[in-house]
Order: structure tokens, then sequence, then C-alpha cells
């Protein structure tokens, strides 16, 4: 059984941050209240936004700033998220936070410079994680030969990370990140296939060695849990196709019971569908069967009579909800799918990455107690919690 002897992560992509300042500015505020309060070491699991990388990749005075601020307020970084490319605290995110796709150029330099930057960031010997977007997202326009691009592409990745550890000592992996209604999504269906793809793509080129050490997944258990899945079932999935879970996200979903008898939940859940990020929805119906809305929409809520899709037992939301909370109000959470997880991970023979990542709480509903927390200490609530449930899975 193997947990992770690295401090526990919380991914910063919850602070807004378009330039190297303001990437401290988050660390400094919230970051090091949360390791003061926590009672333990705590890591940041950086997002650099593609602004902010090429500005460290142009500056060392840049760079230099950023690992003192990591140095001054005891932080270590092993892990960047490099899923979010552009504006992630934009009015409108949604579909957008998919592109550009690994299809694209942009995408692979952003990721390769970020490699670069987590290189920099490890201590010697030290071995670093990215996760990133599960190849794109199936509501966004795509090439003819989509996959076949962006196989190419992540090959291309496993390679020049290879050539990073062999003149550097840092060995980066990738996790490619599955999520509802994108390239990598339900295990089964889309994401063994997509990984199968990927790895006879590069047998064929004869690197799929190679590829197999550098490119695997990060399970966000949210994204399993939303759909519905065995998440524990899914993690020995992998782990039997040989496919490396590189890093686990640490989340946590809504669910709503009974959704067309429960007014209470429904008005509740109403609050959660909010403008900036997309809320995939997940149904499950008396006789098994699970159906799917690409967003969380006030109106599906309120229809009076309710229509098919109110009548199943359960709704599952994508939304990160604290992973402390069992239940919120009326709402319940997907909490006990992540314990599952957890004890699964540690029965994995390697240690993946840990990062807990809430990044909704700036659009969160919140109670009068809850809002009189900081942000810092909502963060060391939720890091304490994780180290409770990783106690209990060892």
């Amino acid at each position: 059984m193997t947990i992770s002897g690295l401090p526990l992560s919380y991914c910063t992509n919850v602070h807004p941050a378009r330039t190297v300042s303001e990437v401290n500015a988050g660390l400094s505020q919230y970051a090091a209240e949360a390791r003061a309060s926590a009672g333990f070491p705590v890591a940041a699991g950086l997002w650099l936004a593609g602004s902010v990388v090429e500005e460290v990749s142009s500056s060392e005075a840049a760079l230099e700033s950023l690992a003192q601020t990591l140095w001054q307020h005891d932080l270590t970084c092993f892990t960047l998220n490099t899923f979010p490319f552009g504006d992630f605290h934009g009015e409108r995110v949604k579909e957008h936070v998919y592109l550009p796709d690994w299809a694209s150029h942009s995408r692979l330099r952003y990721t390769q410079q970020c490699a670069e930057v987590l290189a920099k960031l490890l201590p010697p010997g030290g071995e670093g994680s990215l996760s990133t977007v599960p190849l794109g997202g199936l509501m966004n326009p795509q090439s003819a030969g989509f996959r076949a691009q962006c196989y190419a592409q992540l090959i291309q990745l496993a390679r020049g990370l290879k050539a990073l550890y062999d003149t550097t000592g840092r060995r980066i992996r990738l996790g490619l990140e599955p999520e509802p209604f994108c390239e990598l999504s339900a295990t089964h269906s889309r994401s063994l296939p997509v990984m199968r793809g990927l790895y006879e793509q590069a047998d064929a080129l004869g690197c799929e060695p190679l590829v197999r050490e550098y490119i695997g997944l990060c399970f966000d258990v949210c994204h399993q849990a939303v759909e519905f899945e065995n998440v524990a079932q899914s993690i020995r999935d992998f782990d039997e196709a040989g496919i490396r879970i590189n890093k686990v996200h640490i989340t946590n979903a809504v669910v709503l019971e009974n959704p067309a008898r429960n007014r209470a939940g429904r008005e509740l859940l109403c609050s959660f569908a909010e403008p900036r990020y997309l809320h995939q929805t997940f149904a499950r119906f008396a006789d098994g069967t699970v159906q799917s809305r690409l967003d969380l929409q006030r109106e599906d809520l309120l229809r009076n009579p309710p229509d098919h899709f109110l009548e199943a037992d359960e709704w599952r939301v994508h939304f990160h909800v604290p992973i402390f909370a069992e239940s919120l109000g009326p709402l319940k959470t997907t909490r006990a799918d992540l314990a599952a997880a957890l004890k699964q991970v540690a029965r994995l023979n390697y240690a993946p990455h840990l990062e807990v990542e809430t990044y909704t709480w700036p659009v969160m509903p919140g109670d009068s107690a809850a809002a009189a927390e900081s942000l810092g200490q909502r963060i060391c609530r939720e890091l304490q919690s994780a180290a409770e449930l990783l106690a209990d899975a060892e």
C-alpha cells in the first residue's frame, strides 16, 4: 500500500492570477495562511496561465520571485495544473476551458514551458506532475483526424519530458484529466479506448514504453463520481490496463436525491447554476440507466410539472464543493466516493501526487457562517479533511 509521502497539495487555480505578481500575491495571502494553520507541511499546486508562463520563461527574475515566495511561506511545489490556459476567472469560462486542445501546437508549447518551469522549482532528483485537458471538449469544433493529431503532440511531449529528465534529473509526468463531455470521460466508453489508441500509435513509432512512462492520467474523483462510476473499480481498471495515474484530484461533487419530490434541494441547487463554469449534470433512474445534460440550468430545476429528467432517483452535478462536506442542507455530496477512491489509490504499487482542487470558492453559494471564514481558513479545513481521509485510507 502506497500513499505519497510528499506534502498534501492544493491547487491555486482558485486564485485569479494573470501575472507573476498576482500569483505571488495569492500565495502570500491565502496559501501562507492555510500552511500556517494546517499543522502539517503543505504544497502549492501552481496554476500558471499562459501569460504567466510566458513571463516566467522569459525572465529569470520572475522565476526567482516565484521561488522566493514559495520558500518564504514554507511551501513546496511538485505539481502544476496546466489544464486552464487562459483567464480561468473571466465572466464566462465554460467550454472555453478546453481550448486550446491537444491538436493545437499552442497547447504543446504551453505544456512544455510549464514542464521547464516546474523542473526549476523541483529539488534535485525530484519528480513532478502536470495535469491537462482530456484532449478536448466534445462540444467544441474538432478537425478531421483530431485524435491522431493529439496523439502526435503527446508523443512529442513525452520525448521532450524524457530529454528534460536527461538534462536536469527531474522527471515530470503528464496526467490527462478525464471530464464529462470530453474526449476522455467515462472510464470504459472513452478514457480506456483513448489511452489505448495513444499507446498503439506510440508502439507504431517504436516508443510505447517511453509514452507509457511519461503520459498517464490525472484522476479527478468528482468527475468520475458525477458519471455514477464505481470510482474504486475505475482506478483498478486503469491500473490493470497499465495506465499510470500520475495525479489524483481530491474533489467532491453535488448530489440531489429524489429531484422531483425534493423541492428544497431543487431550490438550493438553483443557486449553483452560475454563468462562469460548466456544470455537467447526470441523472440515474430506478432501472439503472443514466442520462446527462451538458450544463446545470435553473429552468430544468423549476419545471412544473417536472420533465423526465427530474423523475430520476438522483442527480450528480460537476460542481466542486468542499471535501469536508457530506451534505449541504438538503443536498448531499459524493464524499463517500472520495473516501473509496483514496482507499483504492493506497493499494497502488506507486504513489500518485495528491492535490485538493476546489476552484469554485469564488462562485460557491454560502451561508453566513462560511462567509465569516477567510478563503485561507476554508482551504485549511479542506486540507485537514483530506489528511483525515488519507489517514483512514492507509
